[in-house]
């Protein structure tokens, strides 16, 4: 067991008994199983997106998750708002650039969060990831037309680019702050087959990072547990619907102990 391991079920035994307060503006789509995944895991999560309430909602976060998934330019407004008002008060700031790449809007939207608020970690595929560092670089809808190794190199440049960490996700998961880079094996092949587990593993980071300082070592942990829960639920899953139900009794479930045996976290 790797002290990697180690810091990520420490991690979640302080989740789970602080239940920071994660503030999510996230899409429609996915907002009510968002928050049962942070309910599951022992967070307390808030879903807020009126701009005349977002910062004074953040000032109170352990973390604020922003995922574009259902984009507006008033959305847009109301996230930079709430993250101005983490940036101001160190709260961190998690973004999920849903589908960037995909169309002109979502690519200067996620850019401009990141100009314009202190983003400490951006979590999304490979060509989501790629997106924000090459204009050429196109996805299909919100799926990744690229693999996770095809983004790394990317990947460490825009972290030191952008001095934040960024996770990419995939088969194997890949954590870098421009200068480490952790690779994270848990996960199951039905996690891609519902809709939101990725949006879910962003708001997991969320909860991670409002108990960890440290962003790289945080979003790898919560990637692990994020992971191997999907694996748990995958023993009992017939198909996507029990699987996604066994997904949240599996976040629920999973000890502290459990993380540490299970979480597969590896320095490159």
């Amino acid at each position: 067991m790797s002290n990697l391991a180690h810091q990520a079920a420490a991690n979640l035994e302080v989740v789970r008994t602080t239940k920071p307060l994660i503030h999510n503006i996230t899409n429609f789509v996915v907002m009510n199983f968002t928050a049962n995944t942070l309910l599951a895991m022992g967070a307390s999560p808030v879903m807020a997106h009126a701009e005349n309430e977002v910062a004074d909602m953040t000032s109170f976060a352990g973390a604020l998750v922003l995922n574009i998934g259902t984009l507006t330019d008033e959305w847009v407004s109301s996230m930079i708002t709430a993250g101005q008002a983490a940036t101001k008060r160190n709260i961190p700031i998690i973004l999920d650039p849903v589908g960037s790449g995909a169309t002109p809007l979502r690519t200067r939207s996620a850019k401009r969060i990141i100009d314009e608020t202190g983003v400490s970690v951006i979590r999304g595929n490979a060509s989501e990831i790629l997106s924000l560092s090459d204009a050429n670089s196109l996805t299909k809808g919100v799926d990744a037309l690229h693999s996770v190794d095809e983004a790394e190199k990317a990947a460490v440049i825009l972290a030191r680019e952008l001095d934040t960490t960024l996770a990419i996700t995939g088969p194997v998961d890949l954590v870098t702050d421009g200068n480490t880079i952790l690779r994270i094996t848990n996960g199951h092949e039905l996690l891609p087959s519902v809709t939101g587990t990725g949006c879910a593993a962003t708001a997991t980071i969320g909860a991670f990072t409002a108990v960890n300082t440290d962003p790289l070592t945080a979003t790898a942990a919560a990637l692990a547990f994020f992971g191997l829960a999907g694996e748990k639920a995958a023993e009992s899953a017939s198909g996507p619907g029990s699987f996604m139900v066994a997904l949240l009794d599996a976040l629920y479930s999973i000890s502290p102990e459990d993380l540490l045996n299970g979480a597969r976290i590896e320095k490159v």
